[in-house]
């Protein structure tokens, strides 16, 4: 036991290395130069919907209000009936000087919804540059100027952006779904960008059509679950590279219960496990507080054990408000949340929870399907009750 111990207490160490690295990282992506693009194309911008979802109007809107000269915004829904409909029109109503259209399209393509989709919305898109940008997503008014700095940079076939959480509600699901993406995601994001990894992050994925057309159009991602990364894997199998824009929008966090939370995080957790194990098994490293507890608990709650949790917790917090503090100097849509520091044991756990379970199976909830998160070939669609709207 005390072998054990010992180790945990190893684990937690390393788990605070990271979080302080993860900071630092942060405050470096924040205080680089930002140079304004070298060119400002004509920019289309696809935004894929399904239902009205908490804070939708905010996100769009923030899309809308772009301070970019040329640009033009498909939406696109797959039911006549869709509720998502009623808020696109309001959109065209407040912003009438604005291109923005409305595809609605029930054609269906292949097992990813939300590709299929994008198939469908594609011939409205007027201009090369494209811009696939989640539904969710509260962009600030320099977002596109962004985009195009970094689709600009010679050798660049992708851009995709960090993005931070905005909790729909200032309530406990809220908050630990926001904090798990300001505070884990997006370090971790940037500590694997430091190693060598270009992911394509999928909140938002610019690229130019000319490139699309090269790697197979969207059709080749349509029976990928996790079409980001099919796209950043078959970009940079141009030789391309997949560029981070400057910019970091806000992610809305809808979920209203814990349950909705963990249904959400496992379908997350699943995909990257399948796609990546190893790097996935080694991100249990970014929570030294779940480890110091684990310590503690093989050490018989011996002293040492108590005073590692308060230290665990401690450069914990302080990363995170590193990380809230570095982000408020960009522009944003939205003021972030700050989430409250005692919660982060709680999210320490609830993390773990969800690795673990992640282990016991491969299907994932989907907007109402059930698929297997065993990559491209095997994405078996079993229609379900969607339950809670993701």
């Amino acid at each position: 036991m005390t072998v054990a111990a010992n180790l945990a207490a190893l684990l937690c160490v390393i788990g605070m290395a990271q979080a302080v690295a993860g900071w630092i990282l942060a405050r470096r992506f924040v205080v680089r130069p930002r140079p304004g693009p070298a060119a400002r194309p004509p920019i289309t911008v696809l935004k894929p919907l399904r239902g009205d979802e908490p804070l939708l109007e905010a996100a769009l809107g923030s899309v809308c209000r772009q301070d970019y000269p040329d640009f033009q915004i498909v939406f696109g829904v797959q039911e006549a009936g869709d509720s998502a409909i009623p808020v696109v029109r309001r959109l065209q109503s407040r912003f009438s000087a604005l291109d923005l259209v409305l595809v609605a399209n029930p054609a269906r393509h292949g097992a990813n919804g939300k590709v299929s989709n994008l198939i469908n919305m594609l011939p409205a898109a007027r201009h090369d540059v494209l811009v696939i940008a989640d539904s969710d997503l509260h962009c600030a008014p320099d977002y596109l100027d962004r985009i195009a700095a970094a689709l600009g940079t010679p050798g660049t076939g992708l851009a995709t952006t960090l993005y931070a959480g905005l909790p729909a509600e200032l309530r406990l699901p809220g908050l630990l779904g926001a904090t798990q993406i300001t505070h884990s995601f997006l370090p971790g994001a940037l500590l694997a960008r430091a190693l060598g990894r270009q992911d394509c992050l999928g909140a938002t994925m610019a690229l130019r059509r000319e490139t699309l057309n090269r790697i197979g159009g969207l059709e080749a991602l349509v029976e990928h679950l996790a079409d980001d990364n099919a796209l950043g894997r078959k970009v940079a199998g141009l030789g391309l590279t997949v560029r981070l824009a400057d910019t970091v929008p806000l992610t809305t966090v809808p979920e209203r219960s814990l349950a909705e939370l963990f249904r959400h995080e496992l379908r997350w957790a699943r995909t990257i496990r399948a796609l990546v194990p190893g790097q996935f098994a080694a991100s249990v490293l970014q929570y030294p507080i779940g480890f110091a507890m684990l310590a503690t608990a093989l050490a018989a709650g011996a002293l040492w054990g108590w005073a590692l949790i308060l230290l665990a917790w401690a450069v914990r917090a302080t990363a995170a408000r590193g990380i809230d503090r570095a982000l408020s100097s960009l522009p944003a849509s939205a003021p972030a949340a700050p989430v409250p520091l005692w919660l982060l044991p709680l999210r320490e756990l609830m993390s773990l929870a969800v690795m673990i379970a992640s282990y016991g199976g491969r299907r994932v909830e989907w907007r109402g399907q059930h698929l297997q998160a065993d990559g491209p070939a095997s994405l078996a669609v079993q229609t379900v009750k969607d339950q809670d709207g993701q």
